[in-house]
């Protein structure tokens, strides 16, 4: 599974900002971004610059270089998920009611909630295994787009 730098770093810099339970606007007034570059950046959209970085890590009071680290950890832990192909007939043009059972049957599986999270770490992440559910890592950054795959 290939991760992009740009999502994995918005990923932490969300995670850490939704930890403090600080707004948006609360960071981008003290990194003196404006709002809507904040919400990019945190949503992988746009790649931040090493000042920006810094400056919204200032803001966090979280230092540059454990972001980093925690980053590094987390694409180590995404690059061996293997991500099962998913078959496009199936779950395309289905009821909206209908598409979790056939994809179920398609051999992708649901997530569960989960209350608690120990750890800073997505490598930390352990899921006591169910019945029939595997226990790879579960992430909320996914397969990069492709364009030549998006206009066939």
């Amino acid at each position: 599974m290939t991760v992009l730098l740009r999502e994995a770093i918005g990923d932490r810099l969300r995670h850490a900002r939704t930890n403090q339970r600080r707004t948006l606007r609360d960071i981008s007034r003290a990194a003196r971004v404006s709002l809507g570059y904040l919400s990019e950046v945190e949503r992988g959209q746009k790649e931040a610059s090493s000042e920006l970085l810094a400056s919204i890590c200032q803001a966090l009071d979280l230092p540059l270089g454990e972001l980093l680290h925690n980053v590094a950890a987390d694409v180590s832990a995404l690059d061996n998920v293997e991500v099962p192909p998913v078959d496009e007939r199936i779950v395309e043009g289905a009821p909206r009611e209908k598409r979790g059972a056939e994809a179920s049957s398609a051999g992708i599986e649901g997530g569960r909630l989960m209350s608690e999270l120990i750890g800073n770490d997505l490598a930390d992440l352990r899921v006591s295994p169910a019945p029939r559910m595997n226990t790879t890592l579960r992430t909320t950054i996914g397969q990069p787009k492709l364009a030549s795959t998006i206009a066939a």
